[in-house]
């Protein structure tokens, strides 16, 4: 009989966010091993239930508590998506908690390994999102068509898109599509008002994820300018289909793209994203740094790894002979090394 995994997530498929569609993929790379199944909340029967993925640890707290006090020996595993690593620690103490419940720790990108204390690093797993491959699309030689997917939320910063196209110099030739559902009000009707005024931007709203990946596909730049991020499935899928990034310089962004990727922007700084997005505009060929460096980086967000990666995770928890007991009674990983990419 194949182990029953729920995986527990704060958003499932009407949000259409990063949390679902994580969710959304491992349920599906874990079928065929495991029964997996995904949940906005744990159910409350151990028996159930032979593991537990939990997807943010403060959000998904009561899930991750609940199902510890009712099966201290069953593996739990939490994954850090976002705000939990890089805003909740270490001031919230359902976050902390989290940490401390789990068997095993899951963060989406390098970077998030230095929000975690000394403790909670050594069973800690890096597994990169992946998404499939596309083909490059043929894009336009006379205008440099960019992208922003993300909902319009103040964590994604949409702010600094609108400021940068109120500063790009009226003749360039830059088209920017925003694709994102209106979560914030005031930021949609900024939205919506500066479409309305700017022929160079597009608010497309929230599409289907099958369309927002075409639309990265045709852009010659994907702009990603968020304040926080856990490991934007935007990037990887952006990377995946051969266009470049332009992100702000956050430890998320970093974590994905590497230290020395070429096309960062400070966080906030719409002025030097206008700068970069017209360079780009007024000559393409500065845009073959951005692709190298993307492909580069672009073994890191394949399926097969990121599938593999949860598999031996998951397998190494469940099978009896990688535990051993803790003093408290708990099945726990007997080597889980810290800044381990691919368990």
């Amino acid at each position: 009989m194949k182990p029953r995994v729920v995986i527990v997530s704060p958003a499932l498929a009407d949000a259409n966010n990063g949390n679902w569609r994580t969710a959304d993929r491992w349920q599906h790379m874990l079928s065929g091993k495991f029964h997996a199944i995904v949940q906005a909340q744990w159910p409350g029967q151990a028996p159930d239930c032979d593991a537990l993925i939990a997807l943010h640890a403060r959000r998904s707290f009561p899930s991750i508590a609940a199902f510890r006090a009712a099966a201290p020996q069953r593996p739990l595993v939490v994954v850090l998506t976002g705000t939990d690593a890089y805003r909740d620690l270490p001031d919230d103490p359902d976050a902390r908690q989290a940490l401390k419940l789990a068997d095993a720790l899951v963060v989406l990108q390098e970077g998030a390994l230095d929000r975690l204390p000394a403790a909670a690093r050594r069973k800690t797993y890096v597994i990169h999102q992946s998404c499939r491959t596309l083909t490059p699309a043929k894009r336009p030689a006379r205008l440099l068509k960019c992208v922003v997917v993300g909902h319009l939320r103040e964590e994604k910063s949409p702010q600094t898109i609108f400021d940068a196209v109120a500063q790009l110099a009226p003749g360039a030739p830059v088209r920017i599509d925003h694709v994102g559902a209106p979560l914030d009000a005031g930021l949609a009707a900024q939205a919506r008002a500066l479409a309305g005024r700017a022929p160079r931007y597009r608010y497309l709203g929230a599409l289907p994820h099958a369309q927002a990946r075409q639309a990265i596909r045709r852009a010659h730049l994907l702009i990603h300018p968020s304040q926080v991020e856990g490991g934007a499935n935007a990037i990887a899928e952006a990377v995946t289909a051969g266009t470049a990034v332009l992100a702000s310089k956050i430890s998320g962004n970093v974590g994905m793209l590497g230290a020395g990727y070429p096309g960062y922007f400070e966080w906030n700084d719409a002025r030097a994203l206008a700068r970069m997005l017209e360079r780009f505009a007024a000559d393409h060929s500065l845009l073959a740094p951005l692709d190298r460096a993307i492909r580069a980086r672009a073994g890191l967000f394949d399926p097969q790894t990121e599938r593999n990666a949860l598999h031996r995770l998951l397998s190494s928890l469940l099978e009896p002979k990688a535990v051993i007991q803790s003093g408290l009674g708990r099945a726990r990983p007997r080597a889980t090394p810290a800044r381990t990419r691919n368990p």
